[in-house]
């Protein structure tokens, strides 16, 4: 009995889920309601295409700026960053023929419509709320942040990341865990990029402001606080399309199908520590 015992195949650890059900679905939710929330703050942003630093706007040194100026015999759009201002017709602040900050195919909805826009966004922003405090509740309760995010050991070490770095720039990239490089990006997002926005989106707000003063105090006025949230918004698109990048180096297909059907990672070898 005994020798049958031993010539058993020892007992492997199944392997996990990669992606939990919820992280599954507040994902895909994001996807939706970050795509309607962009589109939606352009057009919103459209109906005076310009940013500035302060509590008040004296719209006569704004930081950013599309306009639209005469030339030769018909209209050119202008971009202004700072000192530089570099003509951009057909793409911001002149398109099809129509004086607008982003074109039509950017907008939420395409046509000028500053009431729709808002109220596409105000929804779509609690919505982005809610979602993003179920996927926290869960994440710390669950341990998934302490677990898969919370670098570990020496991953913060220059040496270890100078790798990671040159593994990325090759197009290696580990199966089935996060790298170091994945884990304060991410981290970065949730924990800093995302409150940053919706704290102020809430700053510009008169309704929040006059409930909650330290929401318009924090960022030093309004139009700091919608330069800011411009800002954040066009960082996390920054940050989607190097992630849309990751996805397609790495094999899309098993990368989509983990994402959407869970995934496992797998299971550790024999005596190595999980």
């Amino acid at each position: 009995m005994s020798d049958e015992a031993d010539r058993r195949e020892p007992l492997q650890p199944h392997p996990r889920v990669r992606h939990s059900l919820l992280v599954r679905l507040t994902h895909w939710i994001n996807v939706l309601v970050l795509l309607v929330l962009l589109g939606s703050g352009l057009q919103i942003f459209n109906a005076h295409p310009t940013l500035y630093w302060g509590h008040a706007s004296t719209f006569a040194e704004p930081w950013v700026a599309m306009t639209v100026e005469p030339k030769g015999q018909g209209l050119a759009g202008y971009t202004q960053v700072g000192g530089l201002r570099v003509e951009t017709t057909g793409l911001l602040g002149l398109s099809d023929g129509e004086r607008r900050g982003f074109p039509a195919w950017a907008t939420l909805p395409s046509y000028r419509s500053l009431a729709e826009g808002r109220r596409w966004h105000f929804f779509f922003a609690w919505l982005f709320v809610f979602n993003g405090l179920a996927y926290l509740a869960w994440g710390l309760l669950s341990g998934h942040f302490r677990r898969d995010l919370a670098p570990k050991g020496g991953e913060l070490a220059p040496r270890h990341l100078w790798a990671e770095i040159k593994d990325h720039v090759a197009l290696r990239f580990p199966h089935g865990r996060y790298n170091a490089l994945q884990k304060l990006a991410y981290l970065a997002v949730i924990f800093g990029l995302l409150p940053l926005m919706v704290v102020s989106g809430l700053g510009m707000s008169p309704g929040v402001n006059a409930a909650w003063p330290w929401t318009f105090e924090l960022f030093g006025g309004r139009q700091s606080a919608r330069t800011i949230h411009f800002l954040s918004a066009m960082a996390i698109v920054a940050f989607v399309l190097v992630h849309l990048a990751m996805v397609l180096a790495s094999g899309p297909l098993r990368q989509l199908r983990a994402m959407i059907t869970g995934g496992e990672t797998p299971p550790p070898a024999p005596g190595a520590h999980p």
